[in-house]
């Protein structure tokens, strides 16, 4: 019977620490994109199942994408801050003027490749902008690559942006459209491809990453890009977890989520922008489509017109506080830092 005791007794002492240190930990995680989109299948998922794998099976991500726990795309920050949902991965534009140090690395003509300029944000943020995410468990930062446009019309020169209905995905590459004389027009980047289709836009700004998701090959025949090594401009995303979801982990699982943040997973998501580049490059030429890399001089036309930008974001920041130029500075310095110039 002593025997049958103990056997007992080991038995629940099992069931008692599994129940402590080995629970089934389910993160729920939430973004605007269909499965297929890069991020989606080429950053979200491989990210998740590492985490998996690290946790030796005790943490799940349960993926929902394309908003399937409800809400509209700028509320994702917020679903995050405030435990609808446990991880979010979200463009920081969609909520303007919540992430103004942020914001430098959307200036026109700032960074080229996504991974390099990913490893530069995320180097920024943990060094002059961690207080943009006090209210959440930062994951990681990172930006696409380089920004262009897709357009019914050619756009060959700046006079034919004049007057053309363009959407922009932030307020900041809201406000460089205006200062290159097209009209701007706000919106998350799932409804671009029912926009174009029936008029209310007549071009895109977004990466050749986007392409594929949202079909932009087929619905328009134009494509812009610049010459150098910067894009028009990119966008700045991040990937956010509810703090108390993260503080109700015990120590060892934190230290997964830990590893799984920072540099490395900010390059991961960069990564996949740039090959998904490739991607809708390459589904546009197999299209038939035209794509046009403005010269050099034409391209010194653009900067031109868009300086102004940079100026009206440093005014602005000032009244918050922020010094513009240094942080401007410090960002470009991080990006050819991490880009090898």
């Amino acid at each position: 019977m002593k025997i049958i005791g103990k056997i007992i007794s080991a038995a629940i002492g099992a069931v008692v620490w599994q129940s402590a240190f080995a629970a089934d930990i389910t993160l729920r995680f939430h973004q605007f994109l269909p499965p297929q989109a890069t991020i989606p299948s080429k950053a979200i998922v491989p990210w998740a199942q590492k985490v998996e794998k690290e946790s030796g099976g005790r943490i799940k991500v349960q993926h929902f994408p394309s908003m399937q726990l409800g809400g509209k795309p700028p509320e994702l920050f917020d679903q995050a801050k405030d435990g609808v949902a446990d991880i979010v991965w979200t463009v920081l534009g969609y909520t303007p003027g919540r992430f103004p140090k942020s914001e430098v690395f959307e200036l026109p003509f700032f960074s080229g490749l996504a991974e390099p300029a990913s490893r530069a944000f995320q180097d920024y943020v943990e060094k002059y902008a961690m207080d943009e995410f006090k209210d959440v468990k930062l994951i990681a930062v990172h930006v696409h690559g380089p920004g262009l446009f897709h357009s019914r019309d050619p756009i060959t020169k700046l006079e034919d942006l004049k007057g053309m209905k363009v959407r922009g995905g932030s307020r900041i590459v809201n406000i460089m459209l205006g200062q290159l004389g097209a009209t701007p027009v706000g919106m998350p980047v799932p409804a671009v491809g029912e926009a174009l289709s029936k008029g209310v836009i007549t071009a895109t700004t977004i990466p050749w990453e986007v392409v594929p998701a949202l079909k932009v090959q087929q619905i328009v025949k134009n494509h812009t890009g610049f010459a150098g090594d910067k894009g028009l401009y990119t966008q700045t995303f991040g990937i956010v977890m509810n703090k108390a979801a993260y503080e109700k982990l015990p120590a060892d699982l934190k230290k997964v989520i830990d590893a799984n943040s920072g540099a490395e997973t900010a390059a991961l998501f960069g990564r996949a922008m740039d090959a998904g580049d490739k991607v809708g490059l390459s589904l546009a030429q197999k299209a038939g489509n035209k794509i046009y890399v403005l010269d050099a001089a034409e391209t010194k036309k653009w900067r031109d017109a868009a300086a102004g930008v940079d100026d009206a974001w440093y005014k602005e920041v000032a009244g918050k506080g922020i010094d513009g130029p240094k942080l401007a500075a410090e960002a470009k310095a991080l990006v050819s830092k991490y880009s090898g110039k």
